[in-house]
C-alpha cells in the first residue's frame, strides 16, 4: 500500500513541475513575441480618417508618458504586471511575473488600477488655461491619469515641454493629437461656435480604444479629485451613455428656454463644458432623431444634424448635443450644478443649492472670467492654481492667501458667497496632503 502511495505522490509532483515548466515557457514565448519596443504610440486620429475614408491623416503627436512605460529589467518589478485572461500581455510586461502575480492577485481578489481618461481641446491662446486645468487634475487626483490633448500643431511643442517637465510626478501619461475633422466638412466644423470646439463631438470616433472618457473645456478647474466625477459612471443605468449638468438652475434667467430656436434637453438645456461619456455605449447606440424614421449611429447623425440646424444654433456643438438628447432623454445622466459651476450660478444671486451646501467641485470659468475683472472670485481661484507648484508645502500654503484675495471680492454677488469657492478646495487639500497616507 505504501508503495502505491509513493508512486501517486511522485506522479503528482512530476505533474506539478511539468505544469510550472509549461506555463513558464508559454509566458516567455509570449513576451518574446510581443517584442521589447515599449508602449505603442496611439494613431487614433489617423486610423479614424483612414478607416472611414474621410480624408488623409495629418499625423498624431507622439505619446510621451510621464511615468516610465518600459524598463531594462522588467522581470524584477511585479507591479508592472496587468493580468489578462487571454494572455495578451503588453510588450513592456514580464510574462513570467504576470503568471505569478495573477495567482496572487486573484487569490487576494485585487484588481489592477485603471487609468482615468481625460480629454481637452486647445486652440488659439488656450495653452495657459489648459495647463492650469491639467495641473488642477493632477494635484488632487488619486488614480493615475491619461490625458488626451487635441491641439493645433503650433501648440504641440509647448505642451510637450511643460508636461515632460512634470514627468517626475509619475502620476499621468499623455497623448497629443492634431485637430481632426472629416475632410469634406473640416472648415465648417472647425468654425462652429469657437475654433476647434466641435472636436469633442468626434472623440468617440477617434479614440476607438477608449471605453470611457471625461471631456472638459480648457477653462475648467478641478477642486476635488477627478476620481469623484469618474465614479459617477457607476451610477449610469443601462440606457445612459453620457452625463452633463443643466445649463441653468433658474428658468427665469435660462437661455435655452427663452431664446433657443431648436430642441433642447429638459427645462433649461445642458452645458457640455464638463461631459462624462461611456464611449463604448455611444458607438453602439442608434439614436432617435427628427430627420428620418431610421435611427442613426453617432458617426452618421452629426453632419445631417448640422445641415438641418446650422442656421438656428448659437452655441455650436453644445446645441447639437442638446438636440440629440432632446430626442434621446433616456440616454443622459444629469449631475448637479456643483460639478460644473459657472458665473451664471452666482452672477445674479446664488442659485446652485448643492454648491451652497457642499462647496464647488468643478469650477467653469466661461465668458473669459479668469482673465478680466468682472468676476474676481473666479479669477482668484484660477491664479492661485496657476501659480502654485507641485510641492506639498506650496499646495498647503495657498489657502490662506487665497482666502484673503476672495475676501476682496465681496462687492460682487459671487464674492459674497466666496466660502463655497474654497470649501471643497480646503477639504481636498487636507485629504490629499495633510492626513497620513493610511488615512487618505
Amino acid at each position: 500500500m505504501r508503495r502505491y502511495l509513493r508512486i501517486v505522490v511522485l506522479c503528482l509532483a512530476c505533474g506539478f513541475c511539468s505544469l510550472l515548466y509549461a506555463f513558464s515557457q508559454l509566458a516567455v514565448s509570449l513576451e518574446e513575441g510581443a517584442g521589447g519596443g515599449g508602449g505603442k504610440p496611439q494613431a487614433a486620429a489617423a486610423s479614424w480618417l483612414a478607416g472611414g475614408g474621410r480624408g488623409g491623416a495629418r499625423g498624431v503627436g507622439s505619446v510621451r508618458p510621464a511615468a516610465h512605460s518600459g524598463r531594462s529589467d522588467r522581470c524584477k518589478d511585479f507591479s508592472l504586471c496587468y493580468w489578462n485572461p487571454y494572455w495578451m500581455l503588453p510588450s513592456d510586461v514580464c510574462g513570467m511575473n504576470c503568471f505569478w502575480e495573477a495567482a496572487f492577485r486573484y487569490g487576494l481578489n485585487v484588481q489592477p488600477i485603471q487609468r482615468i481618461h481625460l480629454a481637452v481641446v486647445a486652440c488659439g491662446e488656450r495653452l495657459e488655461e489648459t495647463v492650469t486645468m491639467l495641473k488642477s487634475a493632477i494635484i488632487f487626483s488619486i488614480r493615475p491619469l491619461q490625458f488626451h490633448i487635441f491641439a493645433e500643431d503650433q501648440l504641440h511643442d509647448s505642451f510637450k515641454g511643460i508636461l515632460d517637465s512634470w514627468s517626475f510626478l509619475q502620476t499621468f501619461n499623455y497623448s497629443l493629437y492634431p485637430i481632426t475633422f472629416p475632410s469634406e466638412n473640416a472648415v465648417e466644423w472647425k468654425k462652429l461656435f469657437k475654433p476647434c470646439a466641435s472636436q469633442r463631438l468626434f472623440l468617440p470616433l477617434i479614440l476607438k480604444e477608449v471605453d470611457s472618457l471625461l471631456y472638459v473645456d480648457t477653462d475648467i478647474l478641478f477642486l476635488r479629485p477627478v476620481d469623484d466625477i469618474w465614479s459617477l459612471l457607476k451610477k449610469f443605468n443601462s440606457t445612459q451613455i453620457a452625463a452633463m449638468a443643466p445649463e441653468h438652475e433658474e428658468p427665469r434667467i435660462g437661455w435655452y428656454n427663452r431664446f433657443a430656436r431648436h430642441p433642447y434637453y429638459g427645462k433649461t438645456g445642458v452645458n457640455s463644458g464638463v461631459m462624462l461619456m461611456n464611449m463604448t455605449r455611444m458607438r453602439r447606440k442608434y439614436f432617435k432623431n427628427d430627420m428620418t424614421t431610421v435611427r442613426l449611429r453617432w458617426g452618421d447623425i452629426l453632419m445631417p444634424l448640422l445641415k438641418k440646424y446650422k442656421l438656428n444654433i448659437t452655441w455650436g456643438d453644445q446645441d447639437l448635443l442638446n438636440i440629440i438628447f432632446f430626442h434621446n432623454p433616456e440616454s443622459l445622466f444629469v449631475f448637479p450644478c456643483q460639478w460644473n459651476y459657472r458665473p451664471d450660478h452666482c452672477i445674479y444671486g446664488s442659485n446652485c443649492q448643492e454648491a451652497e451646501e457642499e462647496g464647488i467641485f468643478i469650477l467653469h470659468g466661461n465668458r473669459g472670467v479668469y482673465h478680466d475683472d468682472k468676476q474676481p472670485a473666479f479669477r482668484a481661484i484660477y491664479e492661485a492654481l496657476r501659480n502654485c507648484s507641485f510641492k506639498d508645502n506650496n499646495i498647503r500654503s495657498l489657502l490662506k492667501p487665497l482666502e484673503l484675495e476672495l475676501q476682496k471680492t465681496v462687492h460682487t454677488y459671487c464674492g459674497k458667497i466666496y466660502k463655497i469657492f474654497i470649501k471643497q478646495l480646503t477639504k481636498s487639500i487636507q485629504d490629499r496632503y495633510d492626513r497620513p497616507p493610511k488615512e487618505r
